[in-house]
């Protein structure tokens, strides 16, 4: 068994601490094994070849150094998983940001890690939904032209 040190600021702390209580761990330790044993659980369940939807919702300092321009990159760059994005500003330092993803499991998740854990990214949660994500082509309605747009 490994000794490390993190370092976490207070409030997330207190997190830590009253999942403690509430759970009945003798340690700090046996807590945070337990959320990374959780977490590497859930990751291993998921297929990475399945297709997903997803939202992605992180709140970040804004005044980071040039944070929100390599989010904004960031989304650019994979406009194929990236459907759409809103932005709310909480207060003078903080916003919160979710998005809609759709594409490869994989994909997705590793787009939703390149972004939150960059430097002032606080917080942030990746709810994926297993879909069926297919191209098609025909018309809506009597008098349409055939168009070709993705079902879900």
């Amino acid at each position: 068994m490994q000794r490390i040190t993190i370092t976490i600021d207070d409030e997330l702390l207190a997190v830590v601490d009253s999942l403690m209580a509430a759970r009945g761990y003798a340690s700090r330790s046996e807590a945070l094994r337990d959320i990374v044993r959780e977490s590497q659980a859930r990751e291993s369940a998921d297929d990475s070849r399945r297709q997903c939807i997803a939202t992605l919702t992180y709140v970040y300092d804004h005044a980071t150094r040039d944070l929100a321009r390599r989010i904004t990159q960031a989304h650019h760059d994979r406009h194929d998983l990236s459907v759409a994005s809103m932005r709310v500003h909480l207060d003078h330092e903080s916003l919160l940001e979710s998005s809609v993803l759709r594409g490869r499991a994989h994909d997705v998740t590793a787009f939703a890690n390149s972004v939150t854990s960059q430097r002032g990214v606080r917080y942030a949660h990746l709810h994926t939904i297993p879909a069926t994500i297919e191209r098609a082509r025909h018309h809506h309605g009597d008098d349409a032209a055939q168009h070709e747009h993705l079902h879900v």
